[in-house]
């Protein structure tokens, strides 16, 4: 018999119709701030929702990629190679990649398939109606990570003092902090910074955690951190820290996953580049936020730590748009049979609703505006 691996839980949003492609060859640059081997499955779900919308590269579509490796310092130069190559629309990964992208042209439009909330980093001032030549996805990446340190209490009830691994070159950093920190008070837990720039100072950031006496640490968003979940969660047992970080985190090993849907966000960009390369003006395509979170625990990950993780621990689990307000969700819960820490297997359960704000697919959330 299988043993059960992971509990998840998940949110849903809604699905798109989609159009068909023009009978031309297009070019499309993707400006990668991370590497290509650590994005490969993000690149391939771009490339799936392209597909489903009847571009097939080499045919009517050429994607030029390019990748700085983690190193931002490079991100200009690979815009400008971009830029040079007169690509009828830019791809890009991360903030860092958007907001560079965004300096170096006005005139090409640029899709976000992810950003880290487009309007706390400056990048836009509005989602409804995107100024300039940018639109794509964002998500609510501050309240996110706040999130991230109550669910890691509440499974965890012994952690006293949490530490955020940040990358202090990304510019997601400057909003994600202070909100962590306004969040810890109520939760009474003691704050930390443990700063990385990339997998070389993986091993003095644990190492740092580790002097402070941390009891967990948040992964926070970043390219390269993505890319080494695996070793980071390895980091984090071998120092037994409970850790959280984004959904793929806890299918690399790590005990807690809760954020948005990645694959999804990139397969949703292909819509956008779909409508820019038919002649839309990105200032016309509103810029999307994901309603679909994903919450899983790792459960192997769990008894190695000394763990035990009850199975009504999913009941209290928050609505994120309400979460200020502290309406309770009546989740569907399940432990899932798995094999292994992969994703296959990983069943992806039917949205809950908010009992206060009624947030269904296809609805109005009326204590917090949401339009799911």
């Amino acid at each position: 018999m299988k043993r059960r691996h992971f509990i998840t839980f998940a949110a849903a949003w809604p699905l798109v119709a989609y159009a068909q492609p023009l009978g031309r060859m297009a070019r499309i640059g993707f400006l990668g701030s991370a590497s290509a081997t650590g994005s490969a499955k993000s690149v391939e779900a771009l490339r799936t929702g392209l597909r489903d919308l009847g571009y097939v590269e080499g045919m009517n579509i050429v994607i030029e990629f390019r990748w700085a490796e983690g190193k931002y310092d490079r991100l200009s130069e690979l815009a400008a190679e971009l830029i040079r190559l007169n690509v009828d629309v830019i791809v890009t990964h991360g903030t860092p990649g958007t907001r560079t992208a965004k300096q170096a042209t006005s005139a090409i439009p640029i899709v976000m398939a992810i950003s880290g909330d487009a309007i706390a980093t400056g990048l836009v001032t509005s989602l409804a109606r995107p100024e300039a030549n940018v639109t794509g996805s964002t998500f609510f990446i501050t309240q996110l990570n706040a999130k991230r340190l109550e669910l890691v209490k509440e499974v965890c009830p012994h952690v006293t003092r949490v530490a955020a691994l940040s990358n202090p070159n990304n510019p997601v950093s400057k909003p994600i902090i202070p909100a962590m920190q306004a969040a810890a008070t109520p939760l009474k837990l003691e704050f930390d910074v443990a700063e990385a720039q990339g997998p070389s100072e993986f091993d003095s950031a644990f190492a740092s955690m580790a002097k402070r006496r941390v009891d967990a640490v948040v992964i926070t968003e970043d390219g390269e951190f993505a890319a080494s979940f695996g070793e980071i969660a390895t980091l984090a047992v071998a120092n037994k820290l409970a850790s959280i970080g984004a959904q793929e985190y806890a299918q690399a090993g790590g005990l807690i996953g809760y954020g948005v849907n990645l694959p999804g966000l990139y397969r949703r960009a292909a819509y956008f580049v779909d409508k820019i390369l038919k002649g839309a003006k990105p200032a016309d395509l509103p810029i999307e936020q994901p309603t679909r979170f994903e919450f899983i625990i790792n459960l192997k990950t769990a008894k190695t730590l000394g763990l035990e993780i009850a199975p009504a621990m999913g009941q209290k689990f928050r609505c994120l748009q309400c979460a200020t307000r502290g309406k309770e969700l009546a989740p569907q819960l399940t432990l899932v049979e798995h094999a292994g820490n992969t994703q296959r297997g990983i069943e992806l359960l039917q949205p809950s609703h908010c009992l206060m704000c009624l947030l269904r697919p296809s609805r109005h959330c009326i204590a917090c505006g949401f339009d799911t």
